[in-house]
């Protein structure tokens, strides 16, 4: 059985509180990634001046610590700002504390290098295994966003679901071939571009399966 198409009355009182400002969602999706690329880039000045931050060690745990606190907060603000939580930025979160706290605890960099390998895998091995039993799960992730026929969700969720494997791949070569510096700068500057060209490319496979455009026609 193929996903349902998931309509909301936009009146819904329900629905409307769970709207965010784009700005603000951008702000709090961005904002920990930021955090950690600075705080990875000014850890020893960190480190002079919080000398609490320098029993973290290097400037990569320095960053991981500051990293998790961001994420907590945008958690935080997301469900003062909506009362839920979006299931992708709850699954990250939780997996950016667990691998997180290794990594301060082990001091081992790898924890926190294998972090968005985990994350993306685990999407995409999901969306494509609901595929495999009929379910195009994407539709329940993205429902707010588009109105899409069962057609358009199937091809949606398995293209959404190579690009994740795509991405846990790409982290495995770069953070294991490249400096430490270079990941994280690649992991704040490369893959949100990465992302957001993979996501304008969609757009002609949504208009083409959207409900609202066959109902215009």
């Amino acid at each position: 059985m193929n996903a349902p198409i998931l309509e909301r009355d936009p009146s819904d009182p329900k629905r409307q509180k769970q709207e965010v400002n784009p700005l603000l969602k951008l702000v709090l999706e961005l904002g920990p990634l930021v955090v950690f690329f600075f705080a990875n880039a000014r850890g020893a000045w960190l480190a002079s001046h919080f000398p609490a931050l320098a029993e973290l060690g290097g400037p990569i745990f320095i960053a991981t610590g500051l990293f998790m606190a961001a994420t907590a907060v945008a958690l935080a603000a997301s469900w003062v700002l909506t009362r839920s939580l979006p299931i992708m930025p709850l699954v990250s979160g939780v997996v950016v504390f667990v691998f997180g706290a290794l990594t301060l605890y082990l001091q081992d960099d790898v924890f926190i290098k294998v972090k968005p390998t985990i994350i993306n895998t685990l999407f995409g091995a999901v969306l494509l295994g609901g595929l495999a039993f009929g379910k195009s799960l994407l539709g329940y992730v993205f429902d707010s966003a588009f109105r899409l026929d069962a057609e358009g969700w199937r091809k949606l969720t398995f293209r959404w679901g190579l690009f994740f494997l795509f991405l846990a791949v790409v982290n495995e070569v770069v953070w294991r071939s490249f400096s430490t510096d270079t990941w994280v700068a690649f992991k704040v500057w490369g893959i949100m571009p990465i992302t957001l060209l993979f996501t304008f490319s969609q757009m002609p496979l949504i208009m083409r399966h959207s409900l609202d455009e066959q109902a215009g026609k």
